[in-house]
């Protein structure tokens, strides 16, 4: 039976990986600051920016299950404004959890995946990540760090049997949108960042279904390897390959058409 982590396991995405894990097979372990244990899946208390208590997390999660065999870093949340208006200590708590939380539950299970002869990492992105949005610049910062995170980290652990992926979902119906963080102020931005959140937020509401969200990331963890940046859903895929056969200009110009007008 393989083991597998999960943070941000307790609601939407990460809580469909954590149960399409465990009816794969997988003794499942959940990290959040809020849960509990339920339908197979053992959650554990933890602040994934604090890497002392993920540290204790996946050792206790190892001692009880005898190794670490899969980690999907799931944890994370949205930032919305206008980057001139938006509180720098909101842009740095986007990138203390969505890309620091993340290296710090790496960290913590390396060791016990080399001692094992290997695993398997999947970190969350974005579409996001290769196609910037304007007013979420700072939550498609976090994703594009994330995936040279992953494209880095891919060849650093290869020689150890652990291969590395990130996720690249679109619009998901979940908890993100109602728990996005909103910048106070728009100042000389303000109509256009309404209407650009409010976009947002619509095509969040008619998105895929964490379920099927969840399923995928499931599926891809339980891969031994994959192609390091894996888009979800066939519009996202196409958007992709729109960002990487596009000249830069074109695609950026089409994300504002729909995002920035």
């Amino acid at each position: 039976m393989k083991t597998a982590i999960v943070t941000g396991g307790s609601g939407g995405i990460g809580r469909c990986t954590a149960l399409a894990l465990h009816k794969a097979g997988c003794r499942v372990f959940e990290l959040s600051r809020h849960g509990h244990s339920a339908d197979g899946v053992e959650h554990i208390g933890c602040d994934v920016t604090d890497a002392g208590a993920v540290r204790r997390a996946v050792d206790a999660a190892a001692a009880l299950a005898g190794g670490i065999d899969i980690l999907v870093c799931n944890a994370g949340f949205g930032i919305s404004g206008a980057a001139e208006f938006t509180d720098p200590a909101d842009s740095h708590a986007q990138l203390e959890l969505n890309l620091f939380g993340a290296d710090n539950a790496v960290r913590a299970v390396l060791p016990y995946m080399r001692a094992g002869g290997g695993g398997r990492i999947v970190c969350m992105s974005s579409i996001a990540g290769i196609l910037p949005i304007p007013f979420q610049l700072w939550y498609s910062v976090s994703k594009a760090a994330i995936d040279a995170y992953v494209l880095a980290l891919q060849n650093e652990v290869r020689p150890y049997g652990v291969s590395v992926c990130a996720v690249l979902p679109g619009d998901i119906r979940s908890g993100f949108t109602a728990a996005r963080r909103k910048a106070a102020g728009g100042g000389v931005y303000t109509e256009r960042l309404r209407r650009s959140v409010a976009k947002m937020e619509r095509d969040e509401a008619a998105g895929m279904s964490p379920e099927t969200a969840g399923a995928y990331v499931a599926k891809v963890a339980l891969m031994r390897r994959s192609a390091p940046l894996k888009a979800l859903g066939l519009p996202y895929k196409a958007a992709a390959a729109a960002a990487k056969f596009l000249p830069r200009r074109i695609s950026n110009y089409i994300v504002g058409a729909l995002y920035a007008r």
